[in-house]
């Protein structure tokens, strides 16, 4: 059974980089046809896609975020980092890494809640 698992600062400063790591265990990121996201809920908000990095190692990104993301991965180790530039306190949330393996996020991490404020 995959299971995610994100880690990473709660605390971010205005304009400095949001880093989050995603571990996954029992199942390999680089298995054909699986997709492994990012998405946040801003409090009070609805979800909202960030980007994916394919099996492949392509990545995909959100046209609104775009410019300042960057999704990496580490397939020694099996996870994914998503890097998230400029932030302000608009970038406050809850971050969820997943899987995509059937059209939709199937399978989520329990998310962290990441913070932006000086």
């Amino acid at each position: 059974q995959v299971q995610l698992q994100e880690s990473g600062p709660g605390l971010v400063k205005p304009s400095q980089t949001l880093s989050l790591t995603c571990t996954v265990s029992g199942g390999s990121i680089t298995t054909n046809y699986y997709y492994w996201g990012w998405i946040r809920q801003p409090p009070g908000k609805g979800l909202e896609w960030i980007g994916y990095i394919a099996y492949s190692g392509s990545t995909y990104y959100s046209p609104s975020l775009k410019s300042r993301t960057s999704i990496s991965r580490d397939t020694s180790v099996n996870q994914f980092t998503l890097q998230l530039s400029s932030v302000t306190p608009e970038d406050t949330a809850v971050y969820y890494c997943a899987r995509n393996g059937l059209g939709y996020f199937e399978v989520w991490g329990q998310g962290t809640l990441v913070t932006v404020s000086s």
